[in-house]
C-alpha cells in the first residue's frame, strides 16, 4: 500500500454533532438560507458601516480579496444554516476590526512610528508543540504576545492598567463559548480562551488575503488566488496592528506563532527582516494524522461536507510531498544565506516532552536573554498546572506500516537535515 492508496481524509470520522445544531440545520433544511443570512460582500461591507457609523477601509485592494473569499465561500464551502450564520457573525467583525483599525491609525498617526524590534516567531507543522511552547515562554512578562480577546477587539488600542480586566474579555469569553458549543471536542485539540495567547493568523482576518481562511473553509478558488498575490501584504497590516497593540502595551519583543506561515517565511521575513525564528520539530508523519484532524474538525465547524468536492490541495493535508515542500524550500534558504542561521534556533518535541525547562534554557541562551529564577519557576507551575490531556485526549488514527515507509523516504532530507527522530 502507497500513500496514493491510503487516504488520510477518508479515515477520518467527525463527532456527533451537539443535538442543538442538526436540529436547527434540519428545520431550516427547505428554507432560503441564502436571502435569509446573506454572505455576499455588500451586504457584509453595509452592515459593518451601520454599526461603526465609519466608512473608511484604508487602501482598495482588500475589497478584491473580500470579493473573490466570499464569492468562493458560497459557491465552494458547502456551509450549513449554523455554519452561515457563524461566517456573517465573524466577517461583519472582521470588516468592523478593520475600519475601527483605520480610524485609530488616522486619529492617532504615532503609532505607525511605533517599532516591532525583533520579533520571534514560532513555527513548524502543525502538532509538532508549537503550542504548548507558545504558552511556556508566555510566562515571561518580556515578551509581548497577542491574547484572544485583543485579537478579537484591538480597538481601542489595549492599555496596560486595564488590561488584565478590560471588559472586551467578557465579549471574547461569548464568542468563544458559542465556538465550542458547536464543535466541543476542539478543547482537546486546541484549547482557546479569551486570555490565551492565539496564532499569527488570528490576527490577520481583516486583511482578507491569509492562509487563515482556506484552514477555516473548503475555497479552492481563494486558495488558487491566495497563492497567486502572495502573503506580504496581509503581513504588513498585520505588523500595523502589531503597533497599535503594543502602542499602550509595550514589552521587550513580539512572541508570536504561526504553523501555517511556515510556507511564507520569505514574505514574512521581508516584513519583519530582523525576526528571529524558533523551528519545532517533530516526526512528520505523525504530524500528518493529528494536524489532519484537527483540519477535519475546523470545516466540519461549518459544514457537513468537511472534504467540500476534493478540489483543495491544502499543502498540510495533501500528500507527503506536499507536506515537505515548505521544509525543502527553508532548508534551501538557509544553505543560500536568504534565512541566517544565526536568526533560527531548533526545537524537537521529544527533548521538550522529555525536559521542558531543558528546552527552553537552550532557546533562551539562543536568543540571548536571561532566564531568571523566577520566571523558570513560573513556567514550571505552568507546565504542572497543564499536563497533557487536561482537556481530553485528542484521538486520530495512523497509518498502515507501508505507509509509514513511503512516507519516511519522502521525508528522509528534513529528518536528516534537522535531526527529526521517528515515533513510530
Amino acid at each position: 500500500m502507497n500513500e496514493q492508496e491510503y487516504k488520510r481524509k477518508e479515515k477520518w470520522n467527525p463527532a456527533p454533532r451537539p443535538e442543538w445544531v442538526g436540529a436547527v440545520n434540519e428545520h431550516v433544511a427547505n428554507l432560503d438560507v441564502t436571502s435569509i443570512v446573506p454572505l455576499d460582500h455588500d451586504s457584509l461591507i453595509a452592515q459593518a458601516i451601520k454599526n461603526t457609523g465609519l466608512t473608511d477601509f484604508g487602501d482598495q485592494q482588500w475589497l478584491q480579496h473580500l470579493q473573490v473569499l466570499t464569492k468562493s465561500i458560497e459557491e465552494e464551502a458547502n456551509l450549513h444554516f449554523v455554519g452561515r450564520i457563524l461566517t456573517r457573525s465573524e466577517f461583519i467583525r472582521y470588516l468592523e476590526m478593520r475600519l475601527q483599525i483605520v480610524d485609530c491609525l488616522k486619529k492617532t498617526p504615532e503609532i505607525r512610528d511605533e517599532v516591532i524590534e525583533r520579533p520571534i516567531f514560532i513555527t513548524g507543522y502543525g502538532r509538532s508543540g508549537t503550542t504548548i511552547l507558545y504558552e511556556v515562554l508566555s510566562q515571561d512578562p518580556r515578551f509581548r504576545v497577542p491574547l484572544k480577546w485583543e485579537s478579537l477587539f484591538p480597538c481601542p488600542p489595549p492599555e496596560s492598567a486595564t488590561y488584565d480586566f478590560d471588559p472586551r474579555i467578557a465579549e471574547a469569553d461569548k464568542v468563544n463559548d458559542f465556538i465550542e458549543s458547536l464543535i466541543p471536542e476542539l478543547k482537546s485539540m486546541h484549547k482557546s480562551a479569551s486570555t490565551l495567547p492565539v496564532e499569527s493568523l488570528e490576527l490577520n482576518y481583516f486583511t482578507f488575503l491569509t492562509e487563515v481562511y482556506p484552514i477555516a473553509f473548503q475555497v479552492p478558488t481563494y486558495a488558487r488566488y491566495l497563492e497567486s498575490k502572495g502573503m506580504r501584504y496581509c503581513f504588513e497590516w498585520q505588523k500595523k496592528l502589531l503597533k497599535l497593540l503594543q502602542w499602550r502595551r509595550k514589552r521587550n519583543h513580539w512572541l508570536l506563532k504561526g504553523p501555517s506561515h511556515l510556507p511564507y517565511l520569505s514574505e514574512l521575513l521581508e516584513v519583519y527582516p530582523d525576526a528571529r525564528i524558533i523551528f519545532t520539530h517533530r516526526d512528520p508523519v505523525v504530524c500528518a494524522g493529528s494536524g489532519l484532524s484537527l483540519q477535519a474538525s475546523l470545516y466540519w465547524l461549518r459544514t457537513d461536507k468537511p472534504w467540500g468536492d476534493g478540489s483543495m490541495a491544502n499543502w498540510f493535508i495533501d500528500s507527503a510531498n506536499s507536506r515537505t515542500k515548505p521544509w525543502e524550500n527553508i532548508i534551501s534558504m538557509i544553505e543560500d544565506g536568504s534565512i541566517k542561521k544565526e536568526s533560527i534556533c531548533n526545537s524537537q518535541y521529544d527533548e521538550f516532552m522529555a525536559n521542558p525547562m531543558a528546552a527552553v534554557r537552550k532557546i533562551y541562551a539562543y536568543l540571548d536573554i536571561d532566564l531568571t529564577a523566577d520566571i523558570e519557576e513560573k513556567m514550571k507551575k505552568f507546565l504542572a498546572d497543564k499536563p497533557q490531556g487536561k482537556f481530553g485526549k485528542h484521538e486520530y488514527e495512523h497509518p498502515p506500516q507501508a505507509v509509514i515507509d513511503d512516507e519516511r523516504k519522502v521525508y528522509s532530507r528534513y529528518q536528516e537535515y534537522f535531526s527529526v527522530p521517528d515515533e513510530i
